[in-house]
């Protein structure tokens, strides 16, 4: 009998343990792009609500690739919408190799996850509904026009952390 609740207390902790790890996720959602390519026309959004408007927060856009992924770097066009209907819109560049071509971010299978920065320390203004739309926006050197189609990108994420 006392082994039995034993193995329930460790249960339980180790329930509240994982529970407990992710204590700063505010927000955290994942979006598949279709057939691991990401179309430069496929907006992903992200929508999320904001009630406390004086909590600090850092936000992170999250990133997905296998070893189909054939660049050294990534950039992204954003655009936050605020509930009162301001738009920000910013260009990032993302390193997604290091300097002898290994691929960064985290995973131990072909598939790496890449946590990359995209505003830190802050304070969303109005409560309501903000959106976060995100799109590709590669090019090879020397070309004007932007790729149709970035391969080996998995799944695109958004995550507000509380700072």
């Amino acid at each position: 009998m006392k082994t039995n609740n034993s193995k329930i207390y460790l249960l339980a902790f180790v329930i509240m343990f994982v529970i407990s790890c992710d204590s700063k996720r505010v927000y955290d959602s994942y979006q598949t792009v279709s057939n691991q390519s990401w179309d430069a026309k496929k907006e992903m959004h992200f929508s999320f609500s904001v009630s406390d408007t004086l909590q600090r927060s850092n936000l992170f856009i999250n990133v997905r690739n296998n070893n189909d992924y054939p660049f050294s770097n990534l950039f992204l066009i954003t655009q936050l919408d605020f509930p009162n209907g301001k738009k920000i819109v910013d260009t990032l560049e993302y390193e997604m190799t290091d300097a002898s071509g290994r691929f960064l971010g985290s995973g131990l299978t072909e598939i790496k996850e890449n946590k990359l920065f995209y505003k830190e320390n802050v304070v969303f203004p109005n409560s309501g509904e903000y959106t976060l739309s995100i799109h590709q926006a590669m090019r090879k050197n020397g070309e004007t026009q932007g790729l149709h189609s970035l391969k080996g990108i998995t799944e695109v994420g958004f995550r507000i952390e509380k700072n």
